[in-house]
């Protein structure tokens, strides 16, 4: 497999193998981000074709520094732009309960505060908590929200129960929530 370097260079030259060395390298963890919000075969694998058409106009200008992070990170805002989409016409429940579980977070903070709040700062608040907690809740928080991974599929990842990674996430949720407080209260 041909190293992120190598692959950012065939975006420069043009050259269109850079898309299929990108799906060779990245296409699964891509369709994993994508059919983790969607849960939709078809629109999954039309989000990773996006993603990769969104890579190609992005590269050039944009040189990134981690092109996994770079490429994640459009693969998961186009399938939350699908599943907006979708969900206007229908309600996916797996994806909508990781949305109300951090709901309660965001209800714990005042309206005024919440109104001041821009995304890039809650975004860098957020990012301040989860440096300051344990590698294996940050891993479990992540696959939960970023990834929108289920319950039982964090279980198996992390060998342990299901509802020891509720219990968990219920204490992350907390622990967030008093977090946000304390920044924008």
């Amino acid at each position: 497999m041909m190293d992120d370097g190598a692959i950012i260079a065939l975006y420069f030259a043009r050259d269109e193998a850079a898309i299929r060395e990108t799906d060779q390298k990245y296409g699964r963890l891509c369709y994993c981000i994508a059919d983790n919000i969607l849960h939709s075969r078809p629109d999954s694998e039309e989000c990773v074709n996006d993603t990769y058409l969104a890579v190609w106009d992005r590269i050039p200008p944009a040189r990134p520094e981690c092109f996994s992070a770079f490429l994640c990170r459009i693969a998961r805002n186009l399938s939350l732009k699908r599943y907006r989409r979708n969900r206007a016409k229908r309600r996916d429940m797996a994806t909508e309960t990781s949305f109300s579980e951090l709901e309660g977070v965001l209800a714990d903070i005042s309206p005024d505060a919440l109104q001041r709040l821009e995304a890039k700062e809650l975004a860098a608040a957020i990012s301040r908590f989860l440096r300051g907690i344990s590698r294996e809740k940050r891993y479990i928080f992540l696959r939960r929200y970023w990834f929108f991974d289920p319950i039982d599929a964090i279980a198996r990842r992390c060998s342990c129960g299901a509802g020891r990674i509720r219990v968990i996430l219920f204490r992350l949720r907390r622990s967030l929530a008093k977090f946000l407080r304390e920044e924008f209260v």
